[in-house]
Parts: structure tokens; sequence; C-alpha cells
């Protein structure tokens, strides 16, 4: 005989509602990104930044002088520019690595594949806003607008973390309007491009991946 009361029936009826939408969220999101990829990832955004800073300076300090010879200033120029390129390439990579690790750990502790559906999605929304921004900095390369090129990429990358958002976690699409408005102030602020891309790339990064870490791993 049943000795439940009208009052712990619905108790029980609400719980198992509210266990059926947290099952059905996790099928429709990726939920294995760890607060710890976003931090390695600023890391290694910091660590690129300060290498770059480096680079401009060296570049700078021979400036003068190659100013008096038409092509050392050349040759010297185009050097800068593909040292620069190949360290983003490098930071890029070891982000995109470290952030798959932490990733994978979670997922291997939370015992869910690491890709499915949701995945696929996630990864093509957030591909294509970062493969129109990376043509688009191709172009300004090209035409050496170099000063826009870091609000150029916080704008796309932010573009890109909104898109994604409701293919994850939720707080994911805070970041990325916050990479947008970094981008947008960057724009009007050229010259200081390198450190509004330190501090969306490297800072926000970081402490938005200790806040996920503290809310959703810590326990």
């Amino acid at each position: 005989m049943n000795t439940q009361s009208p009052t712990e029936k619905s108790l029980e009826a609400l719980q198992d509602l509210q266990d059926i939408r947290r099952m059905m969220e996790r099928s429709s999101r990726f939920m294995s990104l760890s607060g710890l990829s976003g931090v390695s990832a600023g890391v290694c955004a910091l660590i690129g930044a300060w290498l770059a800073n480096n680079l401009t300076h060296k570049y700078y300090a021979g400036y003068a002088d190659a100013l008096r010879f038409k092509g050392e200033f050349s040759a010297r120029l185009e050097e800068f520019k593909v040292k620069l390129i190949a360290l983003a390439l490098i930071v890029l990579v070891a982000a995109l690595a470290s952030s798959t690790f932490f990733s994978w750990r979670k997922a291997r502790k939370s015992q869910v594949p690491m890709w499915g559906p949701t995945t696929r999605k996630l990864a093509i929304n957030m591909s294509i806003p970062l493969a129109a921004g990376g043509f688009f900095v191709l172009g300004l390369l090209y035409n050496s607008d170099w000063i826009y090129v870091a609000p150029t990429c916080l704008v796309f990358y932010g573009l890109a973390l909104v898109n994604a958002s409701k293919y994850t976690l939720t707080d994911i699409r805070y970041l990325g309007i916050l990479e947008i408005v970094l981008g947008c102030i960057s724009m009007y602020y050229p010259h200081e491009g390198l450190y509004f891309w330190t501090a969306g790339f490297g800072v926000l990064h970081i402490i938005y991946g200790l806040i996920m870490w503290w809310k959703y791993e810590k326990r």
C-alpha cells in the first residue's frame, strides 16, 4: 500500500523531471569542457605575448639603422612578420593541445564520450566564425594592416564562442561577449593591440577557467 502523501508524490515527480532535464541537457550539450582548459590556454597566450613583445622590442631596436638601407629594412620587416606568424601558430597549437587534454581527462572521469554528435555540432558552429576571421586576418596581413589583427582576432573569436555556447556550458557565452567588447575597444587603440590581445586571450581565459573550475569541478 502506498503511504506517500500528495506533497511527497509531487516532490518525487518534480525530482524525476529535474533528473530527466539534466539527462537531456547532457545529451544535447558538450559538458566535458574543463575549466583547466581555459587556464592552460590563457597561460599559453601569456607566454606567447611575452615572446612577441621581446621580438617587437628587438625589431624596433634596429629599426633606425635598417631605415638607412631600404633592402635591409625590407628583409628585417619580412623576417619579423615570419617570426610573429610562426609564434602565433605555435601558441595556437599549444593552447589547443592543452585544452583538448584537460577536456579529455574530464570526459574520462565523467565516463562520457569525448566525441559525438553534440561535439561535432559544437566544432562546426565554432569553426565557421573562426574560419571567417582567419581569412579576414590573412587579408589584413596581405595588405600590411597589422595594427588591426588583434581586434579582429578578439571579435571573431568572441563571435565563435557565442555561436557555440548553445552546445556547451552557457558561461562560454559571457566569455565570448567580453572578447567581442574588448576587440571593439581595441579598434580605437590599434597600436596597443598586443596588450588587448594579452588581456583577451590570456587574462580573460585564466579568470574564466578558474571560475568554471570552481563552479563545476572543485567539488
